[in-house]
């Protein structure tokens, strides 16, 4: 981290070498939209099912637009312990507490229920907020290959004499759009005598009966899930799953949760509703899955180069560099279509791509003309 005045220099190495990120223009989609009109295609917003657009009753927005005070403090309403009924219901499990963001869930339970003497074992492509919850657990942190069964076992059998150990993964990578075998990671803690922990954020609303996740199609049960509210549900926010005991233990200890203001109880009322709405859209689900499979037979016929494993709604398209990435996404924005580039940090060096996410609102039409934009696009830098 340089000092505040080598600031401005430092930000001006990350922009020669094109990694510099600066805000949006936050009228982008709307300037986009009016330009293009109904050829404008969005490939950005994790709003797969298109519910973050939907309207929300008249009922609903009769809540308390602020709680005023911290859960603890009397801050808890009859609008958060519903939805939190409601989510444990939901994923099939004993209880489930709100938080205000999924990065606040993460490192709010990872930090409190690992400690020194523990071992965390943590796949290599784990989000921030999860890589950052075991570092502040002060728990050993061991990074795992991606999706690496057999070097998982012999990290669980090395860290035998371990107070406790922690396999911590996502049920669907959103950068690689990939998955881990739950089931087998299910055995090889269960063998091991080892807590799994499992972040649901990009898998809940998409998989599994009613939504339900990746873990609940796969017929098993995480010690500890969590789960995203902002993405499928369209709302905000995220949460902790499993026993009662876990809730209140978090309830006490995860400071995430102990010393922040609770969620507004009108957007916890919102989120109620629009998670019955995620629960009962079976069909947006087929419709999404049925664009993301098109989109993908789309660019592989181009032979555009697509990141190997992917499925579900999230497709990535490897360009390599961040200056050619940079590049494409410039172009396709340029024509109407809004794309995402990821660079290193997020990536490593050299696998620059651009991450295309699929929703149900997108039309078979779009779709195709999307493939064949990138196709045109990616021709140009040869």
């Amino acid at each position: 981290m340089p000092h505040l005045r080598a600031l401005p220099d430092a930000l001006a190495d990350l922009e020669r070498s094109g990694l510099l990120r600066t805000p949006d223009d936050h009228l982008a989609r709307a300037s986009l939209r009016a330009r293009f009109g109904p050829q404008f295609v969005d490939l950005t917003s994790n709003d797969y099912l298109g519910l973050g657009a939907v309207n929300v009753s008249r009922e609903t927005l009769s809540s308390a637009p602020g709680a005023g005070a911290s859960r603890l403090i009397y801050g808890s309403t009859t609008e958060h312990l519903e939805l939190e009924e409601e989510l444990a219901r939901w994923v099939g499990t004993e209880a489930a507490l709100l938080f205000s963001s999924g990065y606040a869930a993460n490192v709010g339970a990872l930090s409190c229920l690992l400690g020194p003497g523990d071992v965390a074992l943590s796949d290599a492509l784990n989000h921030a907020s999860l890589i950052d919850g075991c570092r502040l657990s002060r728990a050993e942190v061991r990074i795992v290959p991606h999706l690496d069964l057999a070097a998982l076992e012999r990290e669980l059998q090395s860290a035998a004499a371990a107070r406790a150990r922690w396999v911590v993964v996502e049920s669907y990578y959103s950068m690689d759009g990939d998955s881990p075998d739950l089931r087998a990671l299910r055995r090889l803690c269960d063998r091991h005598d080892a807590h799994l922990y499992v972040d649901e954020a990009h898998g809940l609303g998409i998989f599994g009966p009613a939504g339900a996740g990746l873990c609940s199609e796969a017929g098993i049960q995480a010690d500890v899930l969590q789960g995203g509210l902002g993405k499928a549900c369209g709302a905000q926010g995220g949460f902790i799953a499993g026993s009662a005991a876990l809730r209140t233990w978090l309830w006490n200890r995860a400071r995430s949760f102990v010393y922040s203001t609770a969620p507004s109880p009108l957007l916890a009322a919102t989120t109620k509703a629009q998670v019955h709405r995620t629960r009962a859209a079976d069909d947006l689900r087929a419709r999404l899955f049925e664009g993301a499979q098109l989109l993908r037979d789309a660019l592989r016929e181009l032979d555009v180069p697509l990141i190997p494993g992917s499925h579900g709604p999230i497709v990535g398209v490897l360009v390599g560099t961040a200056e050619d990435v940079l590049a494409v996404a410039d172009d396709l924005r340029s024509q109407g279509f809004l794309t995402q580039p990821i660079r290193p940090p997020t990536v490593p060096p050299g696998s620059c791509r651009l991450r295309l996410t699929v929703s149900a609102a997108h039309t078979p039409e779009a779709l195709r003309r999307t493939a064949q934009a990138i196709h045109q696009s990616l021709e140009k830098l040869r």
